[in-house]
């Protein structure tokens, strides 16, 4: 990364422009905090695009969006209008349901109704904006993967069988060939954007997005009481939800520096705004479970918007990928003004809403060691719901062994305490001895001396002590090979009501 040598100047206020549905739109005199959603309902009055949960978990509100992909083309990604903020539609183009049948009814549309995937109709607008975008990404391609791409949509009215077949008859369908009209849209977006630092102001608040690291740092050195936002995943309930004032926001979602991911032999390095979709395959290169956490993570549109540093930089104790690269040993990097420095990334969470982060200082990126051949890694999410849900508990193992005798053990977990934690004295019980029963055991013991987990809505403290002993077990016995396949899901069977004391 390059350094910055003389801070910026602030930047001139300017109109938020963008493209929606093929018409170029210039938008001031609203606040920075209203939603796409927002606008395009009492703005524009496109009605088609729904508003059901505010907080990314139904879907209704899914449109799809498209910027330059740097190669004169374009990066298209469904995305929840509820929680993303207008001024992000900078130099962006948006389409909403109402455009997508503009010239007769695309061959989605025509799927949905013959195969009646539509019931009352509420949720119908984000289904076919969902799977329209998948089908241009290539993203659908046989049963199971429609299904993934619908995680992020709720049908109220459990029609979900007869939108998986409409969907199913997309798989394979060829995806027309635009590249003359997305290099032009390309082009087109580039103009709007403008260059340099985009900053929009009203009544007093304000909103600034760098393009560039060096531009990032001085804005944020120069504005420290900024709220940082990426993918608006979080961010955006604070509005929607908690109704917060939040004066001032740095967008980070454009910063080239920050997205991109270089592959090395032993080690991987990820910018802090790179999606956790675009994440999934990387990470999934160091081991299949990494891949498989990515699938369950949140919903697909989530998946799209919300970023790997935005997921750490919260420091949530329930966050998912955190227990899995503190496992791995992965190290942050984080940058103040000229300044960046490295840290391992458990150091990273101090306590409960607390990080080790100064004032003005942003997470960069992050160093992500490859698995050696004398590792062994483990990864497991157990939540309530398969799809689109909190973990009660997360925990991700890994263990280097000196032949059959465990060298070094790294046991991580989430929804176990105030911060992603490791099990410091469970790892103990295993140094120096093999991987087997009578070592798990003692270890399983020793967990009860590194957590007091919490009882909540997810789960009760005694279920997931349980649960996170259990699942050590269970990694010890995949390895010794007597259990192949996973049972994620917190479920009637699944639950021991004389431990819990009560429905988890």
């Amino acid at each position: 990364m390059t350094q910055a040598t003389t801070p910026a100047a602030t930047p001139a206020s300017r109109p938020i422009r963008f493209v929606l549905n093929g018409e170029t739109r210039e938008v001031s005199g609203v606040s920075p905090t209203t939603t796409l959603l927002d606008y395009l309902r009492q703005t524009e009055r496109l009605t088609g695009t729904k508003e059901g949960c505010a907080e990314g978990d139904c879907g209704a509100c899914t449109v799809l969006l498209a910027e330059p992909d740097g190669e004169a083309g374009l990066s298209r990604r469904s995305v929840n209008a509820c929680i993303q903020f207008l001024p992000a539609m900078n130099g962006r183009s948006v389409e909403t349901i109402e455009h997508l049948g503009r010239d007769g009814p695309t061959p989605l549309q025509v799927a949905m109704v013959e195969n009646h995937a539509s019931q009352c109709g509420f949720c119908t607008p984000g289904f076919v904006m969902q799977l329209h975008s998948a089908w241009l990404t290539g993203a659908l391609t046989d049963r199971q993967s429609v299904k993934d791409v619908i995680s992020g949509n709720l049908c109220r009215c459990t029609g979900y069988g007869p939108i998986v077949e409409a969907g199913l008859e997309l798989a394979g369908e060829p995806v027309p060939d635009t590249g003359a009209a997305d290099a032009a849209l390309s082009m087109r977006l580039a103009e709007i954007e403008g260059e340099g630092v985009f900053a929009y102001e009203f009544g007093g608040h304000r909103w600034f997005a760098p393009t560039d690291v060096d531009d990032l740092a001085d804005t944020y050195a120069a504005h420290p009481e900024a709220i940082l936002v990426a993918g608006a995943t979080d961010v955006g309930l604070w509005v929607t939800k908690q109704y917060r004032d939040l004066p001032l926001l740095i967008d980070v979602s454009k910063v080239r520096d920050l997205m991109m991911i270089e592959e090395r032999q032993d080690k991987i390095y990820i910018g802090a705004s790179v999606t956790h979709r675009a994440a999934r395959d990387v990470l999934g290169s160091v081991h299949p479970d990494l891949s498989e956490m990515l699938r369950r993570f949140a919903g697909y549109q989530i998946r799209n918007a919300g970023t790997v540093g935005g997921n750490i930089a919260n420091g949530s104790p329930i966050g998912d990928l955190p227990p899995c690269l503190i496992a791995l040993g992965a190290r942050l990097f984080l940058r103040k003004g000229d300044d960046l420095r490295l840290l391992p990334l458990e150091g990273f969470f101090i306590d409960y809403g607390k990080q080790d982060r100064a004032k003005g200082e942003f997470v960069a990126a992050l160093e992500v060691p490859r698995l050696a051949e004398n590792q062994r890694f483990f990864a497991h999410k157990i939540s309530k719901r398969f799809d689109s849900d909190i973990s009660a508990v997360m925990a991700a193992f890994c263990l280097t062994f000196d032949g059959d005798l465990v060298s070094e053990a790294r046991l991580a977990f989430g929804g176990m305490a105030g911060t992603p934690k490791r099990a410091k004295a469970a790892e103990a019980a295993l140094l120096g001895r093999p991987f087997d029963a009578a070592a798990v055991a003692e270890a399983m013991a020793a967990m009860a001396q590194d957590f007091s987990p919490l009882t909540d809505m997810r789960a009760t403290s005694g279920y997931r002590l349980r649960t996170a002993q259990n699942l050590l077990k269970r990694f010890q016995l995949e390895q010794a090979g007597a259990v192949s396949g996973r049972i994620a899901v917190i479920g009637p069977d699944a639950l021991d009501l004389e431990t819990i004391g009560g429905a988890a």
